[in-house]
């Protein structure tokens, strides 16, 4: 907050002084001698120098200010709300690769045989294949299904949610036909699902803390890079 505000009045000061410097140069007109000219000349370029320092100064004062903010936007431990919540655990139907379309026992898949390729973390505004997603779930990734009619305020809440990651695992927020009706939302983790009959923030935010990066296979995130390497 200080820093910030010291940025705000060098800023200020910037200002001034780049009308100063104007004001000195208006000054400098043919009634006056050639030394006298050059002099007023050369202080206002000395104002005009200074002013620019300051403005990358202050520029500098305000992005650290709000660094912090940045950094700590996607923090993990933001979502730690601990409430209570409803989460089914699901059959384990193992993990074995295949580059064949399969036949899943679930609607909503959260384990079985997959596809050999993943899929990078972030908002999808049409939905992958299953075969795909589940890779994502063995990675320990958490998979946040919507309703493609959900209205904006559901879109921007799961879609802000996919920015988190911890260690190689990330989250995904892609659309769904098969949520199951009366349900808003559906969240998945490996062998884990939970639906949600209207959109929580804070339960949608406790299971992504408590599962997300629990899948049976983790890899580095150096590996992974934002999922979609694999």
């Amino acid at each position: 907050m200080i820093i910030g505000t010291l940025g705000g009045i060098i800023l200020i000061l910037a200002i001034v002084s780049y009308r100063y410097a104007s004001k000195v140069n208006k000054g400098n007109t043919s009634q006056l001698k050639k030394d006298q000219k050059a002099a007023l000349k050369k202080k206002s370029r000395k104002i005009r120098l200074a002013a620019h320092c300051m403005v990358v100064v202050s520029i500098l004062l305000v992005f650290i200010a709000i660094l912090p903010s940045l950094s700590n936007k996607y923090d993990m431990d933001t979502l730690n709300y601990n409430v209570p919540i409803e989460v089914t655990t699901d059959r384990d139907y193992g993990q074995g690769h295949s580059e064949m379309p399969i036949q899943y026992e679930m609607k909503i898949p959260t384990s079985g045989m997959h596809s050999p390729h993943d899929l990078k973390f972030g908002f999808y505004e049409e939905k992958p294949t299953n075969e795909l997603l589940v890779h994502n779930l063995e990675h320990g990734d958490i998979v946040i299904y919507y309703r493609p009619d959900a209205n904006a305020t559901v879109k921007d809440a799961v879609d802000y949610l996919s920015h988190f990651t911890k260690a190689g695992s990330g989250v995904l927020a892609v659309p769904s036909n098969d949520i199951p009706e009366g349900k808003e939302v559906v969240l998945t983790a490996w062998t884990k699902t939970m639906a949600l009959t209207v959109y929580d923030e804070k339960q949608a935010g406790t299971f992504i803390y408590q599962y997300i990066n629990q899948g049976p296979e983790k890899i580095p995130p150096n590996i992974r890079l934002g999922g979609g390497t694999m």
